[in-house]
């Protein structure tokens, strides 16, 4: 689908480095819907998300310290997790969905995010 196609939701994905933003986005976008990763993590501004960007619906995916480096092969400290944590906390706030990655499979998380889109738009 075109990303200037405006007649379908803007779906903006948001979550900590190594949540699985990227594959979520790639799957939603092979099934045709308008998505934007949106790299809150890394940004100051806690409401960036929404004047970059403004979707239409926010999916907020979560992953621990663990998982986080471990999927990334990050050398971070505990405190690199949670400082991208606090900038992410606005918008964890504002999310239509949230999922917990750490135990699901990418397809597990493409589906929780297939079932909440197709009720959405019901």
């Amino acid at each position: 689908m075109n990303d200037e196609d405006s007649s379908s939701p803007l779906i903006g994905v948001v979550g900590p480095c190594g949540s699985g933003k990227s594959t979520l986005i790639s799957g939603l976008e092979k099934r045709g819907y308008r998505c934007r990763h949106i790299a809150q993590e890394h940004s100051y501004v806690k409401t960036m998300w929404q004047v970059i960007t403004h979707p239409d619906i926010l999916i907020f995916l979560q992953c621990s310290f663990e998982n986080s480096t471990t999927r990334r092969k990050l050398n971070w400290l505990p405190a690199d997790h949670e400082e991208q944590q606090r900038r992410l906390s606005h918008a964890l706030v504002h999310a239509d969905l949230v999922i917990d990655t750490d135990t699901l499979t990418a397809e597990d998380v493409l589906a929780r995010a297939l079932d909440f889109l197709i009720r959405q738009s019901a």
